[in-house]
């Protein structure tokens, strides 16, 4: 892989310098077993409220103007009789509330309890810089690429499933000037001034999405390990919005178990005792997979959704600066940074799910983790995975 240019955000810290370890291998793309193409299974769309535009001069100054630019209004009254008049409005602006009663657990935000997902990580700040920063080292990762999957350059349609800040959403709708872009996600937490060809709407991608069909040249799906219970009926949503015969899926998941090939993770420490445990004990407490890769649930869905020419690219995600190709060490630098930023994002609700929310020791234990990450001589790395399959013609 060729280096990445040096990023325009602030300089980070001088590189660590470990003793030279063995590079990491460089993933090689390998065609996954060809399915038979199923039909779509998913028989109807059904309708998701979107949020009206706060026009409040309040609401700007509390920072809830969405911008029409930036949210799907217009469509959110299509099929509002007008004659409805007063009692239309009421019913939007009571689903725009729902959706801001967000959840509060122990000063931070969780999204609204108006959706059946339990999804684990807040949506407040903290998190969406997380999150902006998780985006930057994916990037750096692909060299400067947003997907992999061979999309031609005049696509027209694209639907970001999950997108969280709207960070991808926007970059492709900077690059592809061209192609109207769609993000969905749980909360509104996306900025309100974005490319004109972007938009963001409301949805739970764990239900039936309220999208057209044969509709998208690109639907992409990131990190939604944890949120996500039933991937083939994930998949069969994304078949069914592909366009036939030219449209692509592409889902990157994350397995956050970390692991090192030199033994350098210490033994009995933080990560050990504490951070891999604890991903597991959510899998069986919740019945939602964190372990997406190693249970191979991504081919599984592709493969039964009907995709063909399904492709997929595995990486070695290095937890700090320690690699000696300077690329991947200036991943591993962000991939640092973005765990040390929200350790307590990642972990509150599953301490709290796993060992209850007044168990002493949890603060002890934050800390043993950040000094354990933070450490020159471990060698750790998690492992990623790219998979993407194209509709058939005639599915």
């Amino acid at each position: 892989m060729t280096d990445q240019p040096t990023p325009t955000s602030a300089p980070l810290p001088q590189r660590l310098q470990p003793e030279p370890q063995p590079e990491l291998p460089q993933p090689e793309p390998r065609p996954a077993p060809q399915p038979t193409p199923q039909p779509d299974a998913v028989a109807a769309q059904y309708p998701s409220p979107l949020i009206p535009a706060l026009q409040d001069e309040d609401d700007v100054r509390t920072g809830l103007h969405l911008s029409p630019m930036s949210m799907n209004f217009d469509d959110a009254f299509d099929d509002v009789d007008s004659a409805l008049g007063d009692d239309a409005a009421s019913i939007a602006h009571s689903v725009t509330a729902s959706i801001l009663e967000y959840r509060t657990i122990m000063g931070r935000t969780y999204h609204s309890e108006r959706h059946d997902s339990k999804y684990f990580t807040p949506n407040d700040e903290q998190q969406m810089r997380s999150q902006d920063l998780t985006h930057h080292y994916l990037t750096l990762l692909l060299d400067n690429k947003l997907f992999l999957a061979p999309v031609g350059e005049d696509m027209k349609r694209v639907l970001d499933v999950g997108t969280g800040t709207g960070i991808w959403a926007i970059d492709m709708g900077d690059r592809y000037p061209g192609a109207e872009v769609t993000g969905t996600d749980l909360s509104p937490t996306q900025p309100p001034w974005v490319p004109p060809n972007v938009r963001f709407r409301i949805d739970d991608c764990t239900q039936d999405w309220s999208l057209p069909a044969d509709a998208y040249d690109l639907v992409h799906l990131r990190y939604l390990f944890g949120a996500v219970a039933d991937w083939r009926h994930l998949l069969r949503n994304a078949f069914r919005c592909c366009h036939p015969g030219s449209g692509w899926a592409q889902s990157v998941e994350c397995d956050v178990i970390i692991c090192s090939d030199d033994a350098s993770v210490p033994e009995g420490g933080a990560i050990e005792t504490f951070w891999n445990p604890l991903w597991r004990e959510m899998t069986k407490n919740l019945g939602i997979s964190f372990q997406v890769l190693e249970e191979r649930l991504q081919i599984e869905a592709f493969e039964e959704a009907g995709f063909v020419d399904i492709t997929e690219v595995n990486f070695k995600l290095p937890v700090g600066g320690w690699p000696r190709d300077p690329k991947l060490a200036e991943v591993g630098e962000f991939v640092l940074l973005t765990m040390i930023n929200d350790l307590e994002g990642y972990t509150l609700l599953p301490w709290n799910i796993i060992h209850g929310e007044n168990t002493p020791g949890y603060r002890e234990i934050l800390y043993r983790l950040r000094r354990e990450l933070r450490s020159k001589s471990m060698h750790g790395y998690m492992k990623v995975r790219y998979m993407y399959g194209r509709k058939p013609e005639h599915a």
